[in-house]
């Protein structure tokens, strides 16, 4: 039974822990905070929930939230359905032609909406915005090298043009957009490339001038010495992560790589946190010793 004092009890931490979030309401009022959707977060229901009640109370409160997302589970499930081959080349999705109508199918017909339904369970707030839309993003064909030896990868791009106006129109509306990872090939504009996704949000944050990267995990953050659980990093210089790329584990490395671009391009700060903890995008960006590892400038 609930007594008067344990309900005093309670509705003070409760008090306590809003008072907690004050200075940090303030700071990121009216700021743009990018986030990268992505891992576990996207094949759970229960987390996709509460990452989309994340996205609303930021909205709610002041701030600017853009959402970015990837899907190679969910690409690789459809492809397995439709019976075609998924193969990887230095650990990148070889994408063809073919794989390409599937990935554009996934993110934008599929994981989009459904992120953006969550959302609006809370009001029409969200919009679904492709990497192809308006001019959002170009890409560039890439290789990867794998043994001494490059690798064609397919239809795989980096962004290296954003023209940030279209997202900025949904924010402007008071709309959350939430941003698929494919992009036009700018040698070639009716071909589209299947980016990596942490980059694409990297190159977004820069683009739109936003105060954090978010980008979600699997795991607690970045570990110096995985599987070390006692050697997670907490902060990180720019320069200091990206001298220790080379010794991360391959899933990692697009995250790190991506923190680092965000910070050096005028972000003022990114992190890397576990999107397996329900409310983690809130646990970072409120409490002062947030969770996972923030990258902060060299």
């Amino acid at each position: 039974m609930t007594t008067p004092e344990r309900t005093h009890e309670s509705a003070k931490a409760k008090a306590d822990v809003l008072i907690e979030s004050l200075p940090w309401l303030r700071r990121f009022a009216g700021k743009i905070v990018v986030v990268k959707f992505g891992g576990n977060a996207m094949i759970s229901n229960e987390l996709q929930q509460a990452f989309a009640e994340d996205m609303v109370y930021l909205r709610s409160v002041g701030i600017k939230p853009v959402v970015v997302h990837g899907g190679g589970p969910q690409i690789s499930a459809m492809l397995e359905r439709l019976g075609i081959e998924s193969e990887f080349r230095a650990g990148y999705r070889y994408t063809s032609p073919e794989a390409m109508d599937v990935v554009r199918m996934v993110l934008s017909g599929s994981i989009s909406r459904d992120l953006v339904r969550h959302i609006n369970r809370h009001g029409a707030l969200a919009t679904a915005v492709s990497g192809e839309d308006a001019g959002l993003f170009l890409g560039k064909r890439r290789t990867a090298v794998e043994n001494g030896v490059t690798v064609d990868l397919g239809l795989v791009g980096d962004v290296i043009e954003v023209d940030p106006s279209s997202v900025l129109a949904e924010i402007e509306a008071g709309r959350i957009p939430v941003v698929s990872s494919t992009a036009p090939d700018i040698e070639n504009l009716e071909q589209s490339l299947n980016v990596n996704a942490d980059s694409a949000a990297a190159a977004l944050a820069v683009a739109l001038g936003a105060e954090k990267l978010v980008i979600l995990t699997d795991v607690a953050g970045l570990y110096r010495n995985w599987p070390d659980k006692d050697s997670l990093v907490s902060s990180i210089t720019s320069s200091e992560l990206r001298s220790l790329v080379p010794t991360l584990e391959s899933g990692m490395i697009p995250k790190a790589l991506a923190c680092v671009e965000a910070v050096e391009g005028g972000v003022s700060k990114a992190a890397m946190i576990d999107g397996r903890e329900p409310h983690s995008v809130l646990l970072e960006i409120f409490t002062p010793e947030g969770i996972g590892t923030e990258v902060v400038p060299s």
